[in-house]
């Protein structure tokens, strides 16, 4: 069982996007998935077809808060071995009602630790959608994680804004997570009409090397419409370019989770 949190401090990145259609890809392959919203704007909640205005205590913000256990609030989505901890907008309090707990950046982690150890739950996957910024939430997840995975805009100042988080992520290494490791980096929004677009991916495989997919994820119009029918774009239209492409990437990471299995 692998937990994994998908990250980038900047918005609007595909971030959730990738979260819903990994998630939904996974579990078409038989694999047992749970998805944690860890974004208080609860767009992986709306985007996988449930509510984000349910009450506090039936969200992740309970679970942090300490009114409730992970057991009680995982919730069954509409497609088969996909669960979810739905978010709302509460969770954005929390850096400000924790601030008087100095082990507050482990509250995820301990919470998630009791989870498995008590229960029979049979994940392959815990993916955790991380909200566009560096905050506690997001350092919550970091030290939570196996590994990360980075949705990667092909778009002027996208690397910039990654050498950011990548010194946080070192950060986070040196003091509270010393396994963590960047499992991928997934570039998306590609334009092949636009120079741009390829200079990034040049750039982004230059510095990065086989950390970069292969797949990258274009601009597609189907991507945008999922979310607001609330299934992925895999289940909205499996055939357009975007849910080609999340398949392709999903091939490519069960490939790299089978090759870091065997090399263990």
């Amino acid at each position: 069982m692998k937990i994994i949190s998908i990250i980038n401090q900047k918005g609007g990145v595909g971030k959730t996007t990738t979260v819903i259609n990994l998630a939904s890809a996974l579990s078409q392959q038989g694999k047992k998935i749970l998805v944690i919203d860890l974004d208080p704007q609860g767009n992986a909640t709306t985007g996988l077809g449930l509510s984000n205005t349910d009450q506090s205590d039936q969200t992740i913000y309970g679970i942090l808060n300490g009114t409730t256990s992970i057991s009680n609030v995982i919730k069954k989505t509409k497609f088969k071995d996909l669960d979810l901890i739905t978010s709302n907008v509460d969770l954005s309090g929390l850096e400000v009602e924790t601030a008087g707990d100095s082990e507050r950046a482990f509250i995820l982690k301990s919470k998630l630790t009791a989870y498995l150890n008590d229960s029979r739950a049979s994940y392959d996957y815990i993916l955790i959608d991380c909200p566009p910024s560096l905050s506690l939430l997001t350092v919550m997840a970091l030290v939570s994680s196996n590994s990360l995975l980075v949705p990667l805009q092909t778009e002027f100042f996208a690397l910039e804004g990654l050498t950011q988080l990548i010194k946080t992520i070192e950060r986070i290494k040196v003091s509270l997570n010393p396994s963590l490791e960047i499992q991928g980096i997934l570039l998306t929004m590609y334009d092949r009409r636009n120079k741009l677009s390829s200079q990034v991916e040049q750039e982004a495989r230059d510095y990065f090397k086989e950390k970069v997919y292969q797949t990258v994820i274009p601009r597609n119009v189907r991507l945008s419409e999922a979310p607001s029918h609330g299934v992925p774009v895999l289940i909205y239209d499996k055939n357009c370019p975007g849910s080609k492409s999340y398949y392709s990437f999903t091939n490519e990471f069960i490939n790299q989770e089978n090759n870091i299995g065997s090399a263990a």
